[in-house]
């Protein structure tokens, strides 16, 4: 399995809608995150966007030389900036980082955030837009491995002469990964992406979007690669799992879930519409928000997008994962509440069973320390080589 962990660029908590242990969005607790993630061995980190994050591409940027393998799934937002632009920025952030950037593509899914934006498009409009974007942009890439210019003429963009000097590291770009449930995002996906993303639904729901992306895309020639978005909550027992869960929302009150529930209600996101409808008249209870086996929809009470979480022991989480898995998945997006402690946790107690092996040592590295201890002050508690 490929694991991804996640960069909370709008700040990190211990209580959803709640100051109380709430930690900002500053530079060193973000490059603490990527770190420990990098260190873990976790294949890449999501940067969120949006206007309540700080901006995904300087924050990659500024975290290249805090590790050495970790890569970053940035966003790349059509409409917001020119394909020539965009593509400078892809071969410029791959170069700078050997080859770690990999591709968000987002078209957007909040009209009012959109508007703050300068993009006044609807849905289908955006999509069209998109796959215009896309091919502008893979198309300056493309042609700077041989050192050529582009003329390029649609209805959203233009330009003459378009040329990059400098080539991405990775040919002919960084892969794109992309998410969307209407059936105009379904057949971008299967026009134009490596790999498709899906919020964590239900494993059925997720085999019927998987089975329509797939089958679009065998009408292009193409296969792609799927992967989900989810939380996880994972802890020793299963009780002490859902009691974390129950904790994570303990200090929401009704005022916060409906307020936040109209505004995600405003979307014109379909991906949105379906975090909604999986909770819609739910209360706050195991028994109303457990919308599938381990599948828990507590998260969507306040936060929009990605709304689920997997709870469980490890056996359990594991099984979901395999499930997944057994549908065509292999990139699975995951976070965790911190996302310090969580990427920690997930890493120590699931790793080992899913066959993720941690980045392997640098010369003089050794494992004395923080992978075990003494007893007395001789006796170690841990072979350091069994952990390399």
């Amino acid at each position: 399995m490929e694991i991804l962990w996640y960069i909370p660029t709008h700040g990190d908590s211990r209580y959803l809608g709640a100051q109380e242990g709430a930690r900002g969005a500053n530079f060193d607790y973000l490059r603490q995150i990527a770190i420990a993630a990098d260190s873990l061995g976790y294949f890449g980190v999501l940067i969120p966007t949006g206007r309540s994050c700080e901006d995904p591409w300087v924050v990659a940027a500024s975290l290249i030389d805090s590790t050495r393998s970790l890569r970053f799934l940035v966003a790349l937002r059509p409409g917001l900036m020119q394909p020539s632009i965009a593509a400078r920025m892809t071969a410029t952030l791959d170069r700078l980082s050997q080859g770690r950037l990999l591709i968000n593509l987002v078209a957007g899914g909040d009209s009012l955030e959109l508007a703050g934006d300068g993009v006044f498009l609807d849905h289908a409009t955006r999509y069209a837009m998109s796959s215009e974007f896309l091919n502008a942009w893979e198309e300056l890439l493309r042609a700077s491995h041989e050192s050529e210019s582009v003329d390029f003429s649609g209805e959203h963009f233009q330009f003459s002469g378009g040329k990059l000097l400098f080539p991405p590291v990775q040919k002919p770009r960084p892969p794109i990964y992309f998410g969307g449930s209407s059936n105009v995002a379904h057949d971008l996906a299967a026009r134009a992406v490596d790999t498709y993303l899906t919020w964590g639904e239900p494993p059925q729901a997720v085999a019927e979007k998987i089975a329509d992306v797939r089958a679009r895309a065998a009408q292009y020639g193409r296969t792609l690669r799927f992967g989900v978005r989810l939380h996880v909550i994972v802890r020793p027992t299963e009780q002490e799992a859902w009691d974390d869960a129950e904790r994570l929302i303990s200090r929401l009150d009704d005022q916060a879930i409906e307020s936040a529930q109209s505004a995600l209600s405003t979307m014109d996101s379909v991906g949105q519409q379906r975090m909604i409808d999986l909770r819609k008249g739910a209360g706050r209870s195991r028994a109303d928000l457990e919308v599938s086996p381990n599948l828990w929809a507590g998260v969507g009470l306040l936060r929009g997008g990605a709304g689920t979480a997997l709870v469980g022991d490890p056996d359990q989480i594991e099984a979901r994962l395999r499930e997944y898995q057994e549908l065509g998945v292999d990139s699975f997006v995951l976070s965790g509440y911190p996302h310090l402690e969580e990427a920690y946790r997930f890493a120590e107690l699931m790793f080992p069973r899913i066959g993720v092996t941690r980045r392997g040592l640098l010369p003089g590295e050794n494992f004395t320390g923080p992978f075990g201890g003494f007893v007395a002050k001789s006796q170690r508690t841990l072979d350091a080589s069994a952990v390399a």
